[in-house]
């Protein structure tokens, strides 16, 4: 085979022509999009530890989106294969907050609405989804979940800490409460005001309560 015999190949021949001038611009809107969703998502981060790898996977991943339905789109043996090659990817990477999932569904519309050509979508769509996001994360909550965890000698101690937590907070309900040879367990979720809370040092300083401790609640335990 000589080098006329490559260039003369069939699999030249059917490349597809683009446009250099629209994939610049499609690929500029993307890494523009790309970076909004990187904003909105450090601005509107809520969880325990904030990963600069993943926020920058979400402009890489509006990029390669849109690279991948560009191609997709000009070539329809192409789009076929590309859904089998795809069809065998296995991502491993486990998601930490329930927020990542809809980053990252945002980072993948966005590179399928620019690559099919779709550009003013994209925009005013990431506008929107931004914009909404951000006044949901700022929203204040006056009434903070919390779970708290109290360890008495016995059950008149138990009936004095409960006493004052009653007093104290505006939603009180008991999760669990363990009984045993040292003592009592009890587990409770509090929902506390403008996060007062000074009076778990009065349940602490009860007679026969030997610990007090209160933790953040999100639907998981967090410190």
């Amino acid at each position: 085979m000589t080098f006329n015999d490559i260039f003369k190949s069939s699999f030249l021949e059917s490349v597809t022509e683009f446009s250099v001038i629209d994939t610049l611009v499609g690929m500029v809107f993307a890494l523009v999009i790309g970076l909004f969703i990187f904003v909105i998502y450090k601005k509107t981060f809520s969880g325990i530890m904030y990963s600069n790898g993943f926020a920058m996977t979400l402009v890489g991943l509006s990029l390669v989106t849109t690279l991948v339905i560009m191609a997709v789109t000009s070539n329809v043996v192409l789009s076929l294969g590309m859904v089998g090659a795809l069809s065998i990817v296995r991502f491993r990477t486990a998601i930490k907050e329930p927020m990542e999932i809809v980053f990252l569904f945002w980072a993948l519309a966005v590179g399928i609405v620019i690559g099919a050509g779709m550009i003013p979508l994209a925009v005013i769509g990431s506008v929107i989804i931004g914009v909404i996001l951000v006044l949901f994360a700022n929203r204040k909550i006056r009434n903070t979940p919390y779970i708290l965890i109290i360890d008495c000698a016995d059950e008149k101690a138990e009936e004095s800490a409960m006493n004052i937590v009653e007093r104290s907070v505006d939603k009180f309900l008991v999760k669990s409460k363990t009984v045993n040879s040292s003592g009592v367990e009890l587990t409770a979720e509090i929902r506390v005001k403008d996060g007062a809370t000074s009076f778990v040092n009065r349940v602490n300083e009860t007679e026969g309560v030997s610990s007090a401790t209160l933790v953040t609640f999100n639907g998981e335990y967090m410190s």
